[in-house]
């Protein structure tokens, strides 16, 4: 493998098209502002290094980056890109991660909206973001121990699994399918409408109006808090350990609570007897 240290780039496609390179200790800045550094690359190495240009990683082909930082004004750094492995990178520029496959992250720093767009299998630990439109319509996603802040995250995703993660985003999960949220904590208003086929297993769900239109929708062992208007028109299996202050018109299934403020039934459809309250005396 080459190795470039201790340089300095500046120029339009500096390392355009290359190969087995390994980049150490490299800055990609300064006044010529040139653009797509390592486009079309392939089986790059980058360490320790700094890059404040636009599109440094389109259409590269296995990529191991580690210990760097992008800037805001690394605008869209990775798309169309496979085989990625980021640990322990600050990625700070809009549209960071985009059209990309088979991506690990690990000890990563993201501050970037809509990050995450159309990519197709990311494992992601140990890591902090903050984006709008986080993740969208992406699928085969596994998160663990991720912090998330933003809103309208996870929308349109699929085949997905997050585990010890805490999010606090609005309108998270929208439209999602085949999607499982295990002891994690779930802060936000609107939380997963429209979704199919979702489960929440030993989660802590936090909003208002959480959980509406949702098909084949499953909650196991689930703590909600502050939440009213919650399963409006969905089809749900539930246990839940806290008191609810509402529920309305849910559909189908059944929600067993330990308490409801009230249970609102103002559409035919919404059926009697969906809803259980059982007080944990009772369970025991």
């Amino acid at each position: 493998m080459n190795t470039v240290k201790n340089q300095t780039f500046d120029e339009e496609r500096a390392l355009y098209g290359s190969q087995d390179l390994l980049v150490e200790d490299c800055s990609f800045d300064g006044p010529a502002d040139g653009e797509s550094a390592l486009k079309e690359s392939r089986n790059i190495q980058v360490v320790h290094s700094f890059f404040n240009l636009r599109y440094p990683f389109w259409h590269v082909h296995g990529l191991k980056l580690s210990g760097s930082e992008m800037t805001e004004l690394c605008r869209a750094a990775l798309w169309y890109s496979d085989h990625i492995e980021i640990t322990d990178t600050r990625l700070h520029g809009i549209k960071a991660l985009r059209e990309c496959s088979d991506v690990t992250m690990k000890d990563c720093d993201i501050l970037s909206p809509e990050f995450g767009w159309s990519v197709q299998g990311i494992r992601m630990e140990d890591s902090s973001a903050e984006s709008e439109y986080f993740m969208m319509r992406s699928s085969d996603l596994h998160f663990r121990n991720v912090q998330m802040k933003g809103k309208y995250s996870f929308q349109y995703i699929e085949n997905s699994v997050f585990e010890h993660c805490r999010f606090d985003t609005k309108d998270a999960f929208w439209h999602a399918k085949n999607v499982v949220v295990r002891d994690s904590v779930v802060k936000g208003e609107y939380l997963a409408w429209y979704c199919e086929n979702v489960t929440f297993e030993n989660c802590q769900i936090i909003g208002t109006q959480p959980l509406c239109y949702c098909k084949g929708l499953k909650l196991i062992n689930c703590e909600m808090i502050d939440t009213d208007l919650a399963f409006e028109r969905s089809d749900v299996e539930a246990t839940i350990t806290t008191p609810v202050i509402s529920i309305k018109n849910p559909l189908s299934g059944h929600i067993t609570v330990p308490a409801v403020g009230e249970v609102i039934r103002d559409i035919p459809e919404a059926g009697d007897g969906i809803v259980t309250v059982q007080k944990t005396s009772d369970a025991v």
